[in-house]
């Protein structure tokens, strides 16, 4: 690396450093690529995006919302879902304080936001991560709002689209953060297969780890922003591992569309309108075979039904026997999955996993 090369990197760690250290209500801010001194206010008005060199800054997970979801349709799903701590992980910070902080400083629950709207008047359903959530990484929530999600699509015959923004895995959670990769794979092949519905997946910049590895490259479409890094491992461990020199351009957009993984690159102003444009060219298409749901699916559980074993089952899970459940299931008028009951005797009402 020359010195120039050197010093044009510390120039963009400094102006990456300055924008996440500031405060929130700032005026100001630059462009982490050719450092230019940005409005705020102008900055959102044009998504993000540099006047200057025309660069994709991070949005946010309601501003991308705000920008893509026709004005007053937009419908959450399972805002209240939160994590909570299985590993009693302790590093420099135990991790509740690092989730408290997080909430606290994003306003969200956890590192995306799920939902329904419509995009030009066609109904679909969103999930939104926000990078700036612990870097967007996957824990036990997000896979579950994320397969909530898809369940409900499924269920409704909704499109899906999923917005990556990730780190990858939350190392916090350990083992039950990487159980997130099959079970929002295997909820996707019912999805796709079954339903035979459409997934369109949309990576920003960052796309890395376990969620490259998992959902993000598994859309039946995948789109993305201009220049967005996107890649499983980091640039200096495959250089290593090879013990070559990488292209410059490696783990971007261009370089992956180029190769085949990417389908499109769409730049953020004209994103709305490639999405419907595609959705209504899926909808009207000739010959399209219908899918089927199979006897056995049923929706997950959704708020009301959560309460409700909330009230009810407030013993130690251990002494929970089959009959109670089952007295349980009459009184809510439905019919649990086994999955459901499993999920919520290990999360819900225990502290420790």
């Amino acid at each position: 690396m020359s010195i120039l090369s050197w010093i044009e990197d510390q120039r963009k760690i400094k102006m990456l450093n300055y924008n996440k250290t500031t405060k929130d209500d700032r005026l100001w801010t630059r462009c982490d690529k050719c450092g230019t001194i940005l409005y705020i206010k102008h900055l959102k008005e044009n998504q993000r995006v540099c006047f200057s060199c025309g660069y994709h800054l991070q949005m946010n997970s309601r501003e991308r919302i705000q920008s893509l979801i026709d004005y007053g349709s937009w419908q959450p799903l399972n805002e209240t879902l939160s994590p909570c701590d299985p590993l009693v992980f302790k590093d420099q910070k135990i991790y509740k304080e690092r989730l408290k902080e997080a909430q606290e400083r994003t306003g969200l629950q956890d590192a995306i936001l799920t939902g329904t709207g419509l995009i030009d008047g066609i109904p679909v359903a969103l999930g939104v991560m926000d990078f700036n959530f612990m870097g967007g990484s996957m824990g036990s929530v997000v896979g579950e709002k994320i397969v909530r999600l898809v369940e409900y699509a499924t269920q409704e015959g909704l499109i899906l689209i999923l917005i990556c923004a990730s780190g990858g895995a939350r190392m916090q959670e350990g083992i039950f953060s990487l159980m997130q990769m099959a079970k929002i794979s295997s909820a996707l092949k019912f999805y796709q297969s079954s339903a035979n519905l459409l997934y369109i997946s949309l990576l920003t910049s960052p796309t890395t780890g376990g969620v490259t590895a998992s959902f993000a490259m598994l859309g039946d479409l995948i789109f993305a922003e201009p220049n967005a890094l996107i890649g499983f491992a980091g640039r200096r461990v495959i250089e290593q591992t090879l013990q070559e020199k990488l292209p410059e351009n490696f783990q971007t957009s261009e370089y992956l569309l180029d190769h085949g993984l990417l389908d499109l690159i769409i730049p953020r102003s004209f994103l709305k309108q490639a999405l419907a444009e595609t959705i209504n060219f899926y909808k009207d298409a000739p010959f399209r075979k219908n899918g089927e749901i199979l006897a056995g699916f049923s929706n997950s559980i959704n708020l009301l039904t959560e309460e409700k074993v909330r009230r009810l089952l407030k013993t130690d899970i251990s002494s929970i026997s089959s009959k109670k459940i089952s007295n349980l299931q009459k009184k809510m008028k439905t019919k649990l999955p086994a999955y459901d009951i499993q999920y919520y005797n290990k999360i819900l009402f225990s502290q420790k996993i």
